[in-house]
Order: C-alpha cells, then structure tokens, then sequence
C-alpha cells in the first residue's frame, strides 16, 4: 500500500511493503528517486536488518550457542509493514519478528522506520526494539538509489560526488561470488579531494565500500545544473557506493552501521565490525537525511 507525504516543495511517496521510499519528487516534477526498474535492479530504497550484506555461507553463530542463518541484507526488506501512525509531516511504519523471521535470526524483535519530511529534507529513523530477554545484537544500514542522471538529456559522466571534507583512502574488494569482504586487498581510491566524477566503471567489479571516510555527508550533482541530493549520515561509520554493472541511470549511496563479514573475521555474528547491542527491552535509535537541493 501507498502512502504520501508532501509540503510546498517536495512529495514523497513510501511503499508498505518494505516500509520504502517510493518517490521523490520536487515541484518541478523532477524524480530523483531510482524507480526500481527490475531490466537493472527491482529495488529502490530497501531497509537493511539486522545485517548490512552477507554473512558467510548465509549463517553464522550467535548469541549462547544458537546460530542465524539469513539472506543478503537480513529479513525485512521484502516484508510488509504497518502504518501505525501518520501525521502532516511524518509517517511510521511497524513489523515485529513473526516464526519465520525467528527461524532466521533468533530474537524478538520491533523494528519502526519513520520518516519525517521537513522543507526538501527526508529524514529516515530506524527505531530497533529488543522484545528479547537476551541482549540482541544486529546491524541497520539504508540502500536509497537515486537517479543519475536526472534529465533524460544528460549523462552519467555529467555527476560528481563532492564529499564534506578531502579524502585520501583505500577501499576494500568485494567478493562478487560470496557478497563478502577481502580487507587484505586495498586499492587506492581518494587522494586528497573532496570530488568522485562517476561514471559507469567505478562499479564494474561490484560495490565501492568507503570504510575510511572522514566525511558524514556525500552530495550527489550536475555539473550542468543546480540540483542534487545531499545525504548526511553522521551516525554511520560506512558509506557504499553501488550501481549495477549494466550501466543502470542510478546510484545508491548506502549509510551502513555494519559491513559484509570480511577477510579477516570468522563466523562469529558478535565479531562483525562495528555490531551494535541493545539489552532486553532496550530500544535504539539511527538516522540519516536525504536533503534535495
């Protein structure tokens, strides 16, 4: 089911299966958000948890002697949603664990995703609710994609990233066989700038996965025009850049709090970087904004 949000600049459109962005839409009737054409890639904003890409093999141990076995990104992302509240300018969508879900990760949990539309800013609010009596631990991570370019005259090439602050870092490869992380192979990718011109190739292997980032903030623009989309993404210590290896006319910049299981991890879930825990009956809190320009 459907739902929108709209003020005088933007109208916003969200989609309860998933409890995703659907549309983005300025008063121009400019469309910044990817359509989800499934020829490239049937997704547009999905919500991931409680992982952020693969595990091993899809499973490993967790918590005392139990072990989880989910798919790339976790449970929820095809699941339907309840709108259980909405107002002029915000909207929360609710799914709690059900047998299916525990079979795949063996805790109880709530999961909100509220959205909260302010002037042209889009705020997404993961709200994560142990109903466990045992410390839940677990990842969250957005996955928006966005139009590139957003005229039909345009081009890819025509887009840069611009981040907050000059980078200079390696990333990490992606094992494009298992959806996972070799950290002993670094390439160079940043050296002291603060611009990406995109174009088609940067995702030829797969995902670029910034895991050295200074920024918490990535502005995605024409060299041609004004507008653009800035995400903000303070709480989140990694940033994915993907785009399918079909030359699809998007990109996704996706705030992650985790990471794929990498090289030099073992099968232990509680080993993942940057894991996050809530106690029993805890509830925790993780933002970003999606500012249109």
């Amino acid at each position: 089911m459907e739902y929108t949000l709209k003020n005088k600049k933007l109208t916003v459109v969200f989609e309860s299966k998933g409890a995703t962005l659907h549309s983005i839409k300025d008063n121009d009737g400019v469309e910044y958000l990817w359509e989800g054409n499934p020829e490239y890639w049937s997704g547009q904003a999905p919500v991931l948890f409680p992982i952020c890409g693969s595990i091993r093999d899809d499973k490993a141990q967790i918590g005392d002697g139990k072990q989880t076995n989910m798919p790339r990104h976790g449970v929820v992302r095809k699941k339907e949603f309840k709108c259980v509240e909405r107002t002029e300018n915000s909207i929360l969508f609710e799914i709690e664990s059900n047998k299916e879900m525990l079979a795949q990760y063996p805790y109880e949990f709530k999961l909100g995703i509220n959205y909260i539309l302010e002037g042209k800013k889009i705020t997404t609010r993961y709200i994560i609710e142990n109903k466990d009596k045992e410390i839940m631990p677990f990842q969250i991570g957005g996955h928006p994609g966005f139009h590139c370019p957003l005229y039909k005259e345009e081009s890819y090439e025509d887009y840069e990233l611009v981040f907050e602050q000059k980078e200079t870092c390696t990333v990490p490869t992606p094992v494009t066989e298992t959806g996972l992380i070799d950290m002993e192979h670094r390439s160079e990718f940043l050296k002291d700038t603060d611009t990406l011109p995109l174009k088609h190739d940067l995702f030829s292997v797969d995902a670029v996965i910034l895991d050295q980032l200074k920024s918490r903030a990535v502005t995605l623009k024409s060299k041609k025009h004004n507008k653009g989309i800035r995400v903000d993404f303070n709480q989140f210590p990694y940033l994915i850049l993907w785009s399918t290896a079909k030359e699809a006319d998007f990109v996704a910049l996706e705030p992650w709090i985790g990471l794929s299981t990498c090289s030099d991890e073992g099968d232990k879930f509680e080993e993942k970087r940057n894991i996050q825990y809530a106690q029993a009956g805890e509830v925790k809190e993780y933002e970003f904004h999606i500012n249109i320009l």
